[in-house]
């Protein structure tokens, strides 16, 4: 028997509510329910995995191994998560799928697989820097540049350095990104070098060894910055489908615990805002030069 999932604390100020109109009251569900329920969930996921994305251009893309609290099918795995923003400017789910978040042969084999239903290569795609994501991007997407999460950097950068010189460095860094351009930014990491580089080198290594990746975004629109600079869409997404999911009975099955994790999202994405500055992300993607976020070139195609 599948497992029974509820959905808890709801409110119709949540993001549930294409989930409450399956469950109502998660009390009292009957197994034959929520068997049909699971089922239905899994048939819309796996259409969704399928459907064409010829017609679909991403221009920016998130990616981002997450954990929800569900019982997934290896030990390690998470559910791997790639949302992008369309020429209009509005964000949308691309992929959802279990797997390993670390190895760059889960990656590949997603990527891969929307490459084969009529995906291109994204302007810019953001992601943690340890994943495995960027040997597979590498592979899959070659003309896609790299953007590495500030907020994941900022958390491994911290982390090797005492408790003494966390806040400082916090605020050294807060600086780099915050900076008004790039030239700016790459003076910030200079002092931050200097500053911490002797007593903590392998701190530094972590700022300095991805400098080119991590200000990637400062040669698009200014409007655009907040957004390309972390993976907070996604993270923000699943912070709420981690408080709203548990399983509470059996072992479980990963599919319909994926297939849930699956729901929530598809019914979040309805309340997902456009990025500032959407009439912009029509430009990147014709080619359009920014400095300092400014537009400086409006391709001969735009124009015309």
């Amino acid at each position: 028997m599948l497992p029974l999932l509820y959905l808890h604390g709801l409110s119709s100020g949540d993001f549930v509510p294409a989930l409450e109109q399956f469950l109502g009251s998660a009390a009292g569900l009957s197994p034959a329910t929520v068997t049909r329920l699971t089922k239905q969930w899994g048939d819309d996921h796996t259409a969704f995995q399928a459907r064409d994305l010829s017609a679909s251009d991403y221009v920016y893309v998130w990616a981002d191994g997450v954990h929800p609290k569900v019982r997934l099918g290896q030990a390690h795995s998470c559910v791997l998560v790639l949302l992008g923003v369309r020429l209009d400017g509005t964000k949308e789910l691309i992929a959802l799928a279990e797997g390993l978040r670390e190895p760059s042969e889960s990656w590949a084999d997603l990527l891969r697989d929307c490459r084969r239903r009529g995906m291109r290569d994204p302007e810019l795609v953001v992601g943690d820097g340890a994943m495995g994501l960027w040997r597979a991007l590498a592979e899959v997407f070659p003309a896609a540049r790299q953007q590495r999460c500030w907020v994941h950097k900022a958390k491994n950068v911290t982390t090797a350095l005492p408790k003494s010189a966390q806040p400082g460095a916090t605020k050294a860094m807060q600086e780099i990104y915050n900076a008004e351009d790039r030239a700016h930014a790459e003076k910030s990491i200079a002092a931050f070098a200097k500053t911490y580089g002797a007593k903590f080198p392998k701190a530094v290594a972590k700022i300095t060894d991805d400098a080119e990746e991590l200000l990637a975004f400062y040669d698009f629109p200014a409007e655009h910055w907040i957004h390309l600079r972390t993976t907070n869409p996604i993270e923000s997404t699943f912070s709420t489908v981690k408080l709203r999911t548990r399983v509470t009975r059996g072992a479980g099955s990963p599919a319909a615990a994926l297939a849930m994790v699956f729901k929530l999202v598809e019914s979040a994405q309805e309340r997902w805002r456009a990025i500032t500055g959407a009439h912009l992300v029509a430009l990147v993607r014709a080619g359009a030069r920014f400095e300092r976020g400014h537009l400086v070139e409006r391709p001969e195609a735009a124009v015309a």
